[in-house]
Order: structure tokens, then sequence, then C-alpha cells
């Protein structure tokens, strides 16, 4: 063989390797993007590059790159996907159905559904979880785990909640929870202190988190060690008295319910006797006390629904147009009630209110770990838009934008101890982000300016996000 035709042997084979070692082109690329999280400084001029369904390399824009789908992000903002920690896909059934389109429409992209019966919620998961549904991921607590008198009986109130009136009832429930695939338990309000203990103990056997209200027959501080979150701020007000034992003494003498009222009603006229009262008889050396307590759990104080007398969801700015999104009926209904609201004049108390927003600041300046949740559909409440209020209720109360991002990002994946793969723009982590078009750290309310969403990979164009809604 001549030197010639060795050459070209030798340029052709150098050839075909250098062919066989171009890499695969990434399935989605995020071109010229700022990235911005509650974890790392906030990166300018980045390109994202995407692979089955995870964030694979992050470099800086005008680098090469190979991908099947590119995205100019030019002058646009990528956060993580939001949580919102807090929602009832089972609540209203006109809901139901709608729920997972409207959260992807608003950046939501990971959900915790903290109560419904399993008969109802397993068909929800099934269906968010199939491999062709476009839905935000789920968690699911099942039943709500109350003592021996239901307040969400399906009866006085929607079904939500199953009895325990025993430990053995308990662990037999938790049993049946557990094996039906719930992500963790909620504990509810009118579970007895050995219920309680029981169920903390066979969580902790399973591996399960626990999520709860304080219960009536118990002090906030007693729980707040042996949970992983609690919600709605519920029953805090109670252990921030001069003397919480007295108090609790009269419940627990209610809560034997010699009466035999529903759940519900107890529950409510326990609330009536107690909240207020203890709210204006506040005592700061107790309540300093009960703060340093809930250090040690997850708050989710469900902001906006706490404070809806303060703040009407009805008569925001933006809220008819979110409205138009929604199911015909909650259009009808809730309209009503707002032209209802408009026309009276009647005084409303809005103390617990205040005192929920105040409350919810202090726990923040002290470092209580806090989480977003809305509560959705319940009180007037958007799924996915409502979300965002919670976050703009945060930095009312004292968060920095950066901090209200953490609470509806890193915190919620903390809770389940997926820290190390959700709730940051990091290589590495799951690719669920929200593409905004402008900045959230000068504004909370930007992240209400949804360009597009990556959930698990996916790109969703505002084009594919006005079809989720579309009724």
């Amino acid at each position: 063989m001549n030197l010639t035709r060795l050459m070209v042997l030798a340029v052709t084979m150098g050839s075909l390797v250098a062919c066989s070692e171009t890499p695969a082109p990434m399935d989605l690329a995020i071109e010229n993007v700022t990235l911005v999280d509650a974890v790392n400084a906030t990166r300018e001029g980045k390109t994202v590059l995407v692979n089955d369904g995870m964030i694979v390399e992050i470099i800086d824009s005008g680098t090469d790159f190979l991908a099947t789908e590119t995205i100019d992000a030019t002058g646009k903002y990528l956060i993580p996907g939001l949580w919102d920690f807090h929602v009832h896909f089972t609540y209203d059934s006109r809901f139901t159905d709608a729920m997972a389109g409207l959260f992807l429409y608003h950046g939501v992209t990971n959900v915790r559904d903290t109560g419904g019966l399993l008969e109802d919620i397993l068909p929800v998961v099934e269906k968010l979880r199939a491999p062709e549904a476009v839905a935000p991921a789920i968690w699911f607590a099942g039943p709500l785990l109350d003592g021996g008198d239901v307040v969400y009986d399906g009866i006085n109130l929607p079904g939500l909640g199953v009895a325990n009136a025993t430990p053995e009832e308990a662990r037999a429930n938790i049993a049946s929870i557990h094996e039906a695939g719930a992500s963790f338990l909620k504990i509810y309000e009118m579970v007895t202190p050995e219920v309680f203990e029981a169920i903390v103990d066979e969580a902790g056997q399973r591996g399960l988190p626990i999520d709860g209200h304080v219960p009536l027959s118990m002090r906030a501080r007693q729980v707040a060690s042996k949970v992983q979150s609690l919600e709605h701020l519920r029953n805090y007000e109670l252990d921030c008295v001069a003397d919480p034992d007295a108090l609790r003494a009269t419940r627990l003498a209610e809560l034997a319910n010699e009466a035999g009222e529903p759940g519900s009603a107890l529950r409510a006229r326990l609330h009536r006797l107690q909240r207020i009262p203890a709210i204006l008889d506040e005592d700061d050396t107790e309540c300093l006390a009960s703060t340093e307590a809930l250090k040690s759990t997850i708050s989710v104080p469900t902001l906006r629904l706490n404070s809806m007398r303060l703040n009407v969801p009805l008569l925001r700015d933006d809220f008819d147009a979110a409205l138009t999104l929604t199911p015909a009926s909650v259009q009808t209904d809730w309209g009503n009630a707002k032209t209802q609201l408009l026309s009276t004049d009647q005084s409303i108390d809005t103390t617990f209110d205040e005192w929920s927003m105040r409350r919810t600041g202090e726990l923040h300046a002290v470092g209580a770990p806090i989480a977003a949740g809305t509560d959705t559909p319940i009180g007037w409440s958007i799924p996915g838009y409502s979300l965002h209020t919670e976050l703009e209720q945060f930095v009312e109360v004292g968060m920095t934008p950066r901090e209200a991002l953490y609470t509806a990002t890193r915190q919620p994946a903390e809770f389940f101890g997926l820290q190390r793969e959700m709730g940051e723009i990091s290589v590495g982590f799951i690719a669920d982000a929200v593409l905004l078009d402008a900045n959230p750290m000068e504004d909370i309310t930007n992240t209400r300016r949804v360009r597009g969403v990556i959930h698990r990979g996916d790109f969703l164009n505002r084009s594919d996000l006005d079809r989720l809604v579309d009724n």
C-alpha cells in the first residue's frame, strides 16, 4: 500500500472515530437565562442543559452545546419549580379534575395533599402519576388521623378523616395507609395524647414523616419536636397564655364529649371558647418558650387563609381574571360570594388574622422553619394562583424575597429528605423549574409572571400552559 493510500485511510478512520465520539444531543437547553434560587447566588448568562428529566450541565452562554430543543431565555429568570405544601384534591369535587392544570399554569410543579380518604385520593394519585399525565408531582397523606370524634366525617363536613379512638385502632389505620403508598401521615385535632404517641411511634417504625395540627388535648410545645410539620398555626395561641395548663384542662373536660356533639361542632366550640381570649391574654414569657419549641418543626401558616378577613382573596385586583380559569360552577358561586361581600357593611373581627400575620413574622424572626401552603381550594383559594399570594404575605411579615422563595422550594424538599434532588437550579437535580419574565428577587410578585414551566424535563410554553386551563 502506497503512502498516499495510507494517509487517506488514516484520515478516514480518524473521521469515523470522531463521528462515533460525537455526543448525543441533550433533550432540552434553556439558553441565555439568569438562574435564581434560594440557595445559590444569582447566576447570569447561563445555559441549562437537561437530559432524561435531570439538569446535567450548567454552562456559560455562548458555549457550544447540542440539544434537541432549545429555548432562548434572554431576559428571563429560571427558578426551581414551586411547591404548594398544603392542598386537598378531594375536598371539593368540582376542583379535583381541574387542579393539576391550574397548578402547572401557575408554576406549581409539586404538591403535598394533606388529607383525603384513600378511596377518594388513590384514583387521583394514579391519574396524576400516569406516564402520559401532564400534572404536578404529588405526595399524599391519605385520611386525617383524627380522634374518636372526627371533624371531617363526611356528614357535617366533607369526608377527609378517620377515627382513631385507641392506640390499637391508630396502628391498624396507619398500616393500611402505609400499604396504600402514602408519603406521610397527618395527625388531626381530636386525638388523645395516648393516640398521638402511638401514631408517632408507628410512623417512626415505618419511616413516615408526620404532619398535623396541634391536638386540642395537647400543647404546641409538647407536639413540635415529635412531628415534622404543623399546619395553620393551629392552636399555637393556646400555648401562649400565662397558664396554658388551665386552658388545656378545660379542653380535656370538653373533649370527653358527654353530650355526643359531632366532632366538627365540638372543635368549633372549643375554638370559639379559647382562641380569641388566648390571643388577647398572651403572655410574653410563655409565648417565647413556645416559639423556641416550634423551631424544631416546620410551620405551614397558610397565611392567606388565616388572614383572609384582613386580606380578602375575592377583593384582590387580579382575582377575577384568575377565577375565569376555574370550573364554571365555582365561578358562579364565588362570584355570588363576592357580590354578597360587597353589599354588606357588617363589621368583621380581624383579631385572629392580625395575630396570624404577627405570629408568622415572629416565628421567622427566630429562625423557625416555614413552608408555603394554601389549603386550596378551601377559603376561596384558586389552585396555583393562591400560592403566590402566600409568598407575597410572607414578604409582608418580614421575609426577603429569597427567604420567601425558600419556603416554596427548598423547605418542602427537606421535609421529604429530597434536598439533594429538588429545590435548586443545580447539576444533578430534577429538572423542575419555572421560567419567569421578571426577577422575583427584586419583587416577589414576579413569581406570578410565568413564561414557561419545565416539569421533569419537559418544557411547557405559554400556549401549552394556556391549554391546560382551557374551559
